[in-house]
């Protein structure tokens, strides 16, 4: 590598290089070095073919060397022309530089990005800077703030009044201007550690709260914001708790209702065989007994030939005894018909004492009344089922 003296009247400096803040203080510290001890480090110039170069990297010590009346400057001239490959030296040199502040950084990584004539892509800049994809990512956010929250941005991760540091504000980045940048300056001025900006930034996306809620808060200390944050959490876990538990309630409701239901159905269907068995057994015996009587009075007739609904070996409906389901049925339908008869209506007395109940013995009634109403819907739906077969059966006769 070739270092060149050259003169300083023949270099211009890039106006578009992506550092621009020069610190008056650290300008002037660079001077005194100048003097003492010279020019360490070379700047970099191209050769701009009309006898003229252009700065490369070093501007800050053109600028010191030009202010110390010095008439030459050691130089690395390169005759490279790709912008993309200039810009990304550029970067690559003051990102190992003191006081190349995040948006500074941030703009240049936008304009590799977005500007026309680069067009790059996040994971092109990553490998050619030595830099995680997420590291530009993050530094880009840095632009969604206003030029006043800008100004206040400072390199590194010391929590100070008055600044910000990029880890402070990455938890505001995705709220909505109208709050973001309010709140950043919040932060600044109360030197908020980065946990309680997370735990305001988390309140500000809560949906539950509303926007002018939200807008009254910016009026708040960061202190009173974290106060809000805490009090807003606990509401919210008392009523998710009793949303919880009113589920939970509901679903055992219904799990007893059902369970009462089934039992209910299971009792009917219990009683139904019960009824049907005893009815058959009676109508046997009765037939077994008319038999043994009508033998007893024709001995010299076989009994078969004296029951009309046996000659021939064929039955005849006319003179044929009642069936066991039949007389079943006909059982359980007087048996209803008189517990209906013997059911009274609620009085209004009790109606009344019925609206002054409350509470869990309320909710016990209203379960057993549930439970009722569909008992009946299901006697209901049996006895029109069988009035329906009974009138087909009328019908088709």
């Amino acid at each position: 590598m070739d270092i060149t003296n050259l003169p300083l009247a023949l270099i211009d400096e890039d106006k578009d290089q992506p550092r621009y803040q020069f610190g008056e203080e650290a300008l002037q510290e660079l001077m005194r070095s100048i003097e003492e001890i010279g020019l360490l480090s070379p700047i970099k110039v191209r050769d701009t073919g009309d006898g003229r170069y252009k700065i490369i990297y070093g501007n800050r010590r053109y600028k010191a060397s030009v202010m110390l009346g010095k008439e030459t400057i050691p130089c690395i001239v390169t005759d490279v022309t790709d912008e993309t490959e200039i810009y990304l030296e550029q970067i690559a040199e003051n990102l190992t530089r003191e006081g190349f502040s995040p948006i500074e950084e941030a703009e240049a990584f936008n304009k590799l990005l977005n500007g026309g004539k680069f067009n790059s892509s996040v994971k092109f800049l990553a490998g050619k800077l030595g830099k995680t994809e997420a590291y530009i990512k993050n530094k880009c956010e840095l632009l969604k703030f206003g030029k006043a929250v800008k100004k206040l941005i400072v390199s590194g991760t010391e929590i100070r009044s008055g600044v910000l540091t990029e880890d402070q504000l990455l938890p505001l980045k995705d709220l909505p201007m109208e709050h973001r940048d309010p709140l950043a300056l919040i932060v600044a001025r109360d030197a908020l550690p980065v946990s309680d900006v997370k735990r305001i930034a988390k309140l500000f996306k809560d949906k539950e709260m509303s926007d002018a809620t939200k807008d009254k808060l910016l009026f708040k200390s960061g202190h009173e914001l974290l106060e809000t944050w805490a009090t807003f959490e606990q509401n919210k876990k008392y009523r998710a708790e009793a949303a919880k538990a009113k589920a939970a309630q509901e679903e055992e409701r219904l799990r007893k209702q059902q369970e009462a239901a089934e039992l209910a159905a299971a009792q009917a269907q219990e009683q139904s065989k019960q009824a049907a068995s005893q009815q058959a057994a009676t109508s046997a015996a009765a037939q077994e007994n008319g038999i043994s009587a009508v033998a007893a009075s024709s001995p010299s007739q076989p009994v078969i030939a004296s029951q009309p609904e046996l000659q021939f070996g064929v039955a005849n409906p006319a003179a044929a005894a009642i069936s066991p389901e039949l007389s079943a049925l006909k059982a359980k339908l007087e048996k209803t018909l008189q517990a209906a008869a013997s059911q009274a209506a609620v009085a209004d007395a009790e109606l009344r004492v019925l609206a002054g109940l409350s509470g869990d013995e309320a909710l016990e009634l209203a379960t057993r009344i549930d439970e009722l109403l569909l008992r009946l819907e299901t006697s209901r739906q049996i006895w029109t089922n069988a009035k329906d077969a009974l009138s087909s059966g009328t019908l088709s006769s």
